[in-house]
């Protein structure tokens, strides 16, 4: 009887060990996916800061552009105001918020694009600087955008996997939704010459 109280004892402390240890395991890697996602915002914001200094510097050389001038700035006005919670994170609200992300960019492309017929503008210090700036940034985005599903993967990995899924389901730990592609990124830009 006496040894049965020690297996039952045992088992015990094995299961509350194991539950314990895979409970902080799954804390760790939700907050590293916290912090994966506030390093994708901090590169969205910085893009969005950059914004408004190219925008007043082109308009200098090609103010007859209000058009794509509008384009942009209603772009980074609808992302600024297109904030998701890592609390939140859900894949609608992911799709809304890459979305939103993604027209800022194809407005910035037209921008982009619109300064290749004002040589003078190409030529601008500023100007050099900010788009030097602007391309250093995407390449940031893309990067933590990269690490943020790299590290969304290893939670989601974890939360699904036996036994922890049994823990991760009792204690509210979700899956986390992914960055993927921009429908039509699956088809190269046309050149035409």
């Amino acid at each position: 009887m006496k040894k049965t109280w020690i297996i039952i004892i045992a088992v015990i402390a094995v299961i509350a060990v194991y539950g314990i240890s895979s409970y902080n395991s799954m804390v760790s890697q939700e907050e590293a996916v916290g912090t994966a996602w506030s390093n994708v915002e901090n590169q969205y914001q910085r893009r969005a800061d950059l914004i408004p200094n190219l925008v007043n510097t082109v308009k200098g050389y090609a103010a007859h552009e209000k058009e794509t001038f509008d384009a942009v700035v209603s772009a980074r006005a609808k992302a600024t105001q297109t904030t998701v919670s890592i609390d939140d994170l859900t894949p609608e609200k992911m799709e809304a918020y890459q979305r939103a992300q993604g027209e800022v960019g194809s407005a910035l492309s037209r921008l982009l694009a619109v300064t290749e017929n004002y040589p003078d503008l190409k030529a601008n210090e500023n100007f050099q600087t900010l788009q030097a700036q602007l391309e250093g940034t995407e390449n940031r985005i893309s990067v933590e955008r990269r690490n943020f599903n790299n590290v969304a993967r290893k939670y989601n990995t974890a939360i699904r996997r036996f036994p922890k899924n049994i823990f991760a389901g009792m204690f509210g730990f979700e899956k986390r939704p992914y960055f993927e592609a921009q429908e039509g990124a699956e088809q190269a830009p046309e050149v035409k010459f």
